[in-house]
């Protein structure tokens, strides 16, 4: 795995000591390189983030080391924007903040009392703890959303409508499909995988990932190995001023192994466009800041 790196500003001052993730950087194949841009500090071949970055996945999967927790994996074509939680106390494991409007990932990491968040343009995925993650959610056409909640410890996983309101369990061991981005058109026993696809055998002209839309179709000219002039939007992710009230929602609002879910209140219009190119308000529209 190749990596291209964005170096673009140093850690803030009372940052964590402790990064939130490593890349492992491999330039023996460009054609395959992932980029990773943000707060980088780039040593003994690693690119280490410190608060918060994003890493862009080419023609294969990218290994993220999480320290102290696991791995993350994205696939191939994939981006996924990290921040940690910066109002946890010295010492403790933070949170993480995910966010992708595209492609699929592979979470494989043990969760603690700082839950994790994975956002997408329909959906508010919240991961607690305590238990080991094995969470794979992948993203498709018309916003069709896979996740698979595996393994014998696995947590708690909330599913939250952006814009229809009310929320969906996913049980340990559950597979499911959210059809169309909503959580009324649920296929709570999905048969297909969520995550990465398997790599496609030589030869094949129609491999499965470039037709999940998860490998480029053509080859793309290699990126220069470092650029420190391109300004990266950093994401900032504070659980105290934002922290999801779980535990309040109401009974009905919660459907676990059914095929239809309560909604709140009635779907507003999906605003889609520009979900990386105008992240800040994302958030802040996610979170209740506006």
């Amino acid at each position: 795995m190749a990596v291209v790196y964005v170096a673009t500003a140093q850690t803030p001052s009372g940052a964590q000591a402790s990064p939130i993730a490593i890349v492992t950087i491999d330039s023996s194949n460009p054609d395959l390189a992932a980029t990773v841009t943000g707060a980088l500090e780039v040593t003994g071949g690693k690119a280490i983030i410190a608060a918060s970055g994003s890493i862009t996945s080419g023609g294969e999967t990218t290994r993220v080391l999480l320290p102290h927790r696991g791995e993350l994996r994205v696939c191939a074509s994939t981006t996924v924007k990290l921040a940690a939680d910066s109002s946890v106390p010295a010492g403790d494991t933070p949170g993480l903040l995910m966010a992708m409007d595209h492609g699929a990932i592979e979470a494989s990491f043990a969760t603690g009392r700082n839950s994790d968040i994975l956002l997408t343009p329909d959906f508010r995925i919240l991961i607690g703890g305590p238990g080991a993650a094995e969470v794979k959610v992948r993203l498709g056409q018309k916003g069709d959303t896979c996740v698979d909640n595996a393994g014998v410890n696995a947590p708690y996983v909330l599913v939250s409508s952006v814009f229809e309101g009310g929320a969906y369990r996913v049980q340990a061991g559950q597979r499911v499909m959210f059809q169309h981005g909503s959580l009324h058109e649920v296929v709570d026993q999905e048969k297909e995988p969520c995550g990465c696809p398997p790599p496609a055998p030589k030869g094949n002209e129609f491999p499965l990932a470039q037709s999940e839309g998860l490998a480029p179709l053509a080859k793309a000219a290699p990126s220069p190995a470092v650029h420190t002039d391109t300004p990266v939007e950093p994401l900032v992710y504070t659980s105290a001023d934002h922290a999801p009230q779980t535990a309040e929602l109401p009974a009905s609002n919660i459907v676990a192994n059914a095929g239809a879910t309560v909604a709140t209140k009635p779907p507003a219009e999906k605003k889609k466009t520009g979900f990386f190119g105008k992240v800040g308000r994302f958030f802040r529209r996610i979170f209740g800041a506006e």
